[in-house]
């Protein structure tokens, strides 16, 4: 027999056999393999793996730490067996296959750290950071659920932002055909949005809301815009409640967050410079009696409307 087989836990000591203490050697074992239970699990191994490297099994099996028998000659390791024989491959060869889930590579580092071999520890842990950064989720959406939370993430951001409200449980009325498709429609469009410009917007969503379907956009902590998405229409004898899908307003008004991405901020060089255009004119304006006021784009939707009611230049 060569290498390490698990035996199962059918040779274990018998129960109420109390294991003896003694020293080991390599020189006095008179057998090229050492038999191990550890935790139940059986291996077979020579004392040559078992020493190559310095660590705890090393200290085990060189006579320098006390080791634990039964009356059959199995040395008792109280531990998991389950990554033991990946171990034993490890200090045989210096590299194994680690396993494919994060889970399993923190048990078997966990049993690395106990019998203190670092270059396997040093290896799970480069194989974690390799993980991490491979299921690193490209942007983090989140859910509402208190208004209280709600003002408070669009107050500390930094950054503009585009709230989507659904919640189609909010209806007493049947929905039109369309209606289903269109509302997907919007989560759809939602999730585009929000992976196309991560890092310039906030995205939120809000399940908690009257609406049905509602977009709202922010930008320096107030309120721009609203699109709401449904509508109540009157069919034969009852009300049915009709989602909409206005994908060109949904882009227009989620590109006109973007100018509201000037940090709150002042920026000293552009305060001088406004400052010093404004002492220039200043004669001539006061003269005519007209008034410096930053220009702000103010943006509203009418709910429910199906028309652009902005002004011309604006």
């Amino acid at each position: 027999m060569s290498g390490d087989t698990c035996l199962g836990s059918a040779l274990c000591p018998a129960a109420g056999h109390k294991p003896k203490a003694g020293g080991l050697k390599g020189g006095s074992l008179g057998n090229k393999y050492v038999r191990l239970n550890v935790g139940g699990s059986l291996y077979y191994t020579t004392v040559q793996v078992l020493t190559r490297h310095d660590t705890m099994l090393k200290a085990m099996f060189s006579g320098r730490m006390e080791v634990l028998t039964d009356k059959e000659g199995w040395i008792l390791i109280d531990r998991c067996g389950k990554h033991f024989g990946t171990i034993l491959n490890y200090l045989r060869d210096d590299k194994i296959a680690l396993p494919k889930h994060r889970q399993e590579i923190k048990a078997l580092m966990a049993e690395a750290k106990y019998y203190l071999i670092q270059g396997l520890v040093d290896m799970c842990q480069a194989a974690l950071q390799d993980k991490k950064d491979l299921y690193e989720p490209v942007c983090s959406i989140p859910i509402i659920t208190s208004p209280k939370e709600e003002e408070r993430l669009i107050e500390s951001s930094m950054k503009p932002v585009v709230k989507l409200l659904y919640n189609r449980s909010n209806n007493k009325y049947s929905y039109t055909s369309n209606s289903d498709d269109n509302l997907l429609k919007n989560i759809e469009l939602f999730d585009k949005l929000s992976l196309r410009f991560n890092g310039r917007v906030l995205f939120i969503k809000d399940v908690i809301g009257d609406e049905i379907c509602c977009w709202s956009f922010y930008g320096q902590g107030r309120k721009l815009a609203e699109v709401c998405c449904t509508s109540i229409v009157y069919a034969t004898e009852k009300k049915q409640t009709k989602v909409e899908f206005p994908e060109a307003r949904i882009y227009e008004e989620t590109l006109n967050v973007l100018l509201y991405e000037t940090p709150r901020v002042p920026d000293n060089s552009l305060l001088e410079a406004t400052s010093r255009s404004r002492s220039q004119a200043s004669h001539s304006e006061d003269d005519e009696g007209f008034e410096l006021r930053d220009r702000v784009r103010r943006i509203h939707v009418k709910r429910y409307s199906t028309y652009d009611d902005r002004q011309l230049g604006h």
